[in-house]
């Protein structure tokens, strides 16, 4: 093989209970993911060393050295399988960077796929996976894709049914916001509060299953959200206007910035798009529905 794309997906929590900090730094989760249909693709060829290009929106905010994830991703199975990461990595960016939707994750998962069947190492699926665990709690399930739910940091995954198409809009925000730092500020918040253990709701898995907007968005919750509002206040204009707008719900996705808005259909999914497109609360809207696959090769040759 010469040549291999991989699609990958996006992903939105739609409910995100955060433990309190654990002795390594890191905090027990209970993290329901799905995936959306936004996607980056990582295309894989041979080369004389391994390096990375870019090219989509905020593309320059991608770092293209072997801190990448997708390059990590690359090393990791290189050294597993005894063989050299010799290997140009393309990633074509339609997910935001730096919003929150594991766009990086998503590469790296990518990136790991391709390797394997560039290469044809034969890694099996729960390789791959501790792979993932291995490069970062939320890589396991840009690999997955669907609906999961991850405990531990995220990366231990249970794959989840879900019996519909949940429709959402996306606003992304004009800057970033550090996962690390949204960490640490819910620490700061949390201090001195005797935090519970992150249990997955029970009301919002019967969602899933049952494909209810409506109850999905009754039981949507974010622990993240207060922190990420403290270090960006502005977002709660953006909230305020997407559920104006009608949104069944609005969150901020995973540790931010971008905000995410459950609609009941495409066509209320595109009102509230709009709405948000000028309002001036944000810098560019996406509508996607989930669940999308995971990690799938596109093309190989």
């Amino acid at each position: 093989m010469s040549v291999v794309t991989v699609r990958v997906p996006a992903k939105v929590n739609v409910q995100l209970a955060v433990g309190a900090a654990r002795p390594d730094g890191f905090h027990d989760l209970a993290n329901v993911f799905l995936a959306v249909g936004l996607h980056d693709e990582v295309t894989v060829t041979p080369a004389d060393a391994l390096s990375v290009t870019c090219e989509g929106p905020d593309a320059a905010q991608v770092p293209l050295d072997r801190g990448n994830l997708a390059a990590r991703a690359a090393i990791a199975l290189a050294e597993r399988y005894g063989r050299t990461p010799d290997v140009h990595l393309h990633i074509a960016k339609d997910i935001p960077v730096a919003g929150g939707m594991a766009g990086g994750s998503a590469d790296g998962a990518g990136a790991l796929l391709a390797c394997d069947a560039l290469w044809g190492t034969g890694a099996s699926r729960e390789e791959l996976l501790e792979i993932c665990a291995e490069l970062g709690s939320d890589v396991p399930f840009s690999l997955v894709g669907g609906a999961a739910l991850g405990i531990g940091r995220g990366e231990q995954l249970t794959v989840l049914e879900t019996g519909g198409t949940f429709h959402w809009v996306f606003a992304m925000a004009g800057r970033g916001l550090s996962t690390p730092a949204v960490f640490r500020e819910f620490d700061r918040l949390a201090e001195g509060l005797d935090i519970p253990e992150p249990v997955a709701s029970r009301e919002l898995l019967d969602a899933l299953a049952k494909g209810d907007p409506d109850a999905l968005a009754a039981a949507v919750s974010n622990d993240l959200q207060p922190a990420a509002l403290s270090l960006f206040p502005e977002l709660a204009d953006t909230l305020a206007t997407g559920e104006a707008a009608g949104a069944l719900t609005s969150l901020v996705s995973g540790s931010g910035p971008t905000t995410a808005f459950l609609a009941r259909d495409t066509a209320a999914a595109e009102k509230i798009a709009e709405a948000l497109r000028t309002s001036g609360t944000c810098k560019s809207v996406r509508t996607a529905s989930g669940p999308a696959l995971g990690a799938t090769v596109v093309s190989a040759s």
